[in-house]
């Protein structure tokens, strides 16, 4: 009986339980409802944008021990110290972007890939940057195994942005940087779009939007994200 029970929880770590694995039923259904209750009740009124949403599966990219939180209103932990932001978080600022579905989209901050594949569904090209080697690999893997063709994933420092791909239609940062990147400025098409959470310990998100006098800074609401960081010396 205690070799069950100890079987039991180590399993349960990896999302199994003794109920056995979430059917993909289920993770639809709860797919709908986090559309439902997360997103639309909170104010997401892109269709195109809701449509994405209930369409990509959160719960493969999250470690196996997270899945059946995978739809939950909340980042969840995807390993050396990073998360997946909150489901209505992405939405928020996937729809903040103003997207079309011809823009070229740089992002970031990859993370597990869950905001590339978002984009990718709603733009052209995508192009998302790592700099945490190990989740940069992941991602590319993850992506490439789903069959998204239009994603380009670099491991690299994202204050340099990707400079080979410029310019960009739109920008969105899920990490948060102390001040805005200039030279994430610079690689955005005129009227190109920034979203991008600035700050410490308190953050704000802005929608930056680059004009021919400059740039236009709208403020969109708190938010918490992990801090942008770069490179050690030495390291590119």
């Amino acid at each position: 009986m205690k070799k069950a029970f100890f079987l039991c929880l180590v399993l349960s770590l990896w999302a199994q339980g003794c109920g056995g694995a979430v059917s993909e039923e289920e993770f639809a259904l709860k797919r709908r409802q986090m559309i439902r209750e997360q997103i639309e009740a909170r104010g997401i009124k892109d269709r195109r944008v809701l449509e994405v949403m209930g369409r990509v599966k959160r719960h493969l990219f999250v470690p196996p021990a997270e899945q059946k939180a995978a739809y939950d209103d909340r980042p969840l932990p995807i390993g050396l110290g990073q998360t997946i932001s909150q489901p209505y978080i992405v939405a928020f600022m996937t729809e903040a972007a103003r997207l079309r579905p011809s823009d070229r989209v740089l992002e970031i901050g990859t993370g597990s890939g869950y905001q590339a594949a978002i984009l990718a569904e709603l733009v052209q090209e995508v192009y998302t940057i790592e700099i945490l080697k190990p989740l940069a690999e992941g991602a590319r893997s993850l992506l490439d195994r789903l069959g998204y063709k239009n994603i380009k994933v670099k491991w690299g420092d994202g204050y340099q942005g990707w400079k080979e791909y410029a310019p960009f239609d739109a920008i969105i940062v899920t990490a948060a940087p102390e001040t805005i990147p200039e030279e994430l400025v610079k690689q955005l098409k005129p009227g190109g779009r920034m979203i991008v959470p600035i700050g410490g310990f308190f953050q704000e998100l802005y929608r930056i939007t680059k004009t021919d006098k400059g740039i236009e800074k709208e403020t969109l609401l708190p938010v918490r994200f992990v801090p942008m960081v770069r490179p050690p010396l030495g390291e590119k």
